[in-house]
């Protein structure tokens, strides 16, 4: 139910707008709608964000007053009419206009014209058109805009008016070197006629030139400086002439770089165009030796900038405690006070220094030798190039890290990892390859090598190729008797098998059994490697080699440990 907020609602209506809220926020009426919008107002709203401000004076529930009005700002390009009028002006005075003019735009005491000596409110003449009134408003961007409202249309009136003076000038002075030329060949040679100072002033010359653009001369001051430059300034695709003495002291040197050309990255030092300030470093990466500019603010504080700098701050802290000093005001009074100042401010500098060295001494620390012993020559020669490398004489010292350096503890000579051997690193000075044991020195390491000596005397036994049974069988018929009869060395098969009594090398048979065991763990990877369906890797199988008699026994000792059925067998009667 829409009720007006100012108007004061019974006990009964309350009660009744109270059920039907409660039933909107059930679900058994629909929502409220807005008017402006269309759209349903959320009855779970509160009434706080929901009701309208008493000064909008809004009787219908609606939420248009909690979203976000634009506001009707102007272009950037928008600004006043300067100058426009509306129509025709007036033929009588009107009630409320100004009374010096009559335009009705604005009061007698805003009025710009020139003032009568009877207003247009008492003569009745000559009223003016009314203003043209504009309500602009202005952006984020146009109130900022310093070229905002600027007209280039006026600007090029005064170019022409300006390129229009200096043309009736040069015209001029065209007619005046003509006139002397021709008088000298006449051979009348006139006196130089004193020229006021008033002339050289260019901008007496302008006015004095739009007035009437009276014959005229430059002077003396003005003439030097045009010679300076003028046979510089006729050169080709110059639209000069030297005998016209055609001012070019506007011209900048052409050997003078512009202050943005001095670094063209965008992120250096900010140009401002219009008032043609730098006030940054344009190039801070060079050396301050080499700057021909180090932009404004560095011309700013040099020579008596910072004294008046701390002058000036001096005055301002003066101030603050009660003192009445201007520095503008009364210079003079202000630096004799800061004179003063510097002063007694030395003397109690001096004063605390000398009562602290009184009462706790070491005076004598203090008394240090003259500048020019500090700074003299000394028998240390040293030569230098011109890039500031050292060419001969003391050395630059080597930077030197934060680790601990040329520190050898437990009385070695060396850092540990100096010495290199068999894969392991150790001492150079003992060959020690523990890191906390102590240093032995050159003793250390004969101990080492005799060591070593020791275990390699035994010179290693090289191992004979495994040979057949047939070469086994031809050997050991040369042994027993040579082979003269065939017949008398063949041995019986069980014999040529390895049934009968052999001789087995134990190096070897260790071997061997080593060998074995390794194999059968082959095999059962490669059995493994079958049963998951991988294919086996090459030359995992080797084959077609001869057997030797410790093999052969290396192989009967394992299949008959592993399939003695007995091999595990526990008697648990017997205890």
């Amino acid at each position: 139910m829409a009720t007006s907020q100012t108007q004061k609602l019974s006990r009964e209506d309350f009660k009744r707008q109270k059920v039907i809220e409660e039933q909107r926020k059930a679900g058994t009426l629909p929502a409220e709608v807005d008017p402006e919008t269309g759209r349903d107002i959320n009855p779970h709203i509160p009434h706080y964000i929901s009701q309208a401000p008493w000064y909008l004076d809004i009787n219908h529930p609606t939420l248009k007053h909690q979203r976000y009005q634009p506001k009707q700002e102007g272009s950037i390009n928008d600004w006043y009419s300067r100058g426009a009028r509306q129509g025709p002006a007036a033929t009588k005075y009107r009630k409320g206009a100004c009374e010096n003019c009559g335009a009705i735009t604005h009061k007698t005491k805003d009025c710009v014209e020139r003032p009568r000596r009877t207003g247009a409110k008492w003569s009745g003449r000559d009223i003016h058109a009314d203003e043209v009134i504009q309500e602009v408003s202005l952006g984020f961007e146009a109130k900022r805009d310093r070229w905002n409202g600027y007209d280039a249309e006026e600007h090029i009136r005064l170019a022409e008016e300006w390129e229009l003076v200096e043309e009736e000038r040069r015209k001029l002075r065209e007619q005046q070197v003509k006139e002397k030329e021709r008088l000298e060949a006449e051979g009348n040679v006139p006196e130089q006629p004193k020229v006021e100072a008033t002339v050289a002033n260019d901008k007496a010359a302008d006015s004095s030139t739009k007035a009437g653009l009276a014959a005229a001369g430059d002077s003396d001051d003005s003439d030097e400086d045009e010679d300076k430059y003028a046979d510089r300034a006729d050169m080709p695709g110059q639209k000069l002439d030297t005998k016209t003495r055609t001012t070019v002291r506007n011209l900048r040197i052409r050997e003078d770089t512009a202050k943005y050309l001095l670094n063209l990255d965008v992120n250096s030092a900010y140009y401002d165009p219009k008032t043609r300030s730098m006030r940054d470093n344009p190039l801070k990466d060079k050396d301050p030796s080499e700057l021909t500019y180090a932009g404004d603010n560095f011309l700013r504080w040099t020579g008596d900038a910072p004294k008046l700098g701390h002058l000036q701050a001096f005055a301002w802290e003066a101030e603050g405690r009660g003192k009445n000093v201007h520095m503008q005001a009364n210079p003079t009074q202000a630096a004799l006070l800061y004179k003063q100042y510097q002063e007694k401010k030395g003397t109690v500098s001096e004063t605390l220094k000398s009562s602290i060295l009184d009462r706790y001494g070491g005076a004598e620390h203090l008394a240090a030798p003259p500048k020019e012993l500090l700074l003299a020559q000394t028998e240390q020669y040293v030569e230098y190039s011109q890039t500031g490398r050292v060419i001969k004489g003391q050395e630059r010292a080597a930077v030197k890290s934060k680790y601990e350096e040329d520190y050898h503890p437990l009385n070695h000579t060396s850092v540990w990892g100096s010495w290199w051997k068999d894969g392991q690193w150790g001492y150079a000075c003992c060959h020690n390859m523990t890191r906390n044991a102590y240093c032995t020195g050159q003793a250390g390491i004969e101990a080492a090598e005799a060591s070593s000596k020791l275990i390699t005397a035994e010179e290693p036994v090289q191992e004979k190729q495994p040979q057949s049974l047939l070469e086994q069988y031809v050997l050991r018929a040369a042994k027993e008797g040579g082979p003269t009869e065939r017949t008398q060395t063949i041995k019986p098969r069980s014999e040529r098998l390895g049934e009968g009594e052999i001789k087995l090398d134990p190096k070897k048979l260790k071997q061997a059994v080593a060998e074995e065991r390794k194999r059968k763990i082959l095999e059962e990877e490669e059995d493994d490697r079958k049963s998951k369906g991988k294919k086996n890797k090459y030359g995992s199988s080797k084959g077609g080699m001869d057997v030797t008699e410790e093999e052969l026994e290396a192989y009967r000792l394992s299949r008959t440990m592993g399939e003695d059925p007995m091999a595990n067998y526990v008697d648990k009667e017997e205890d």
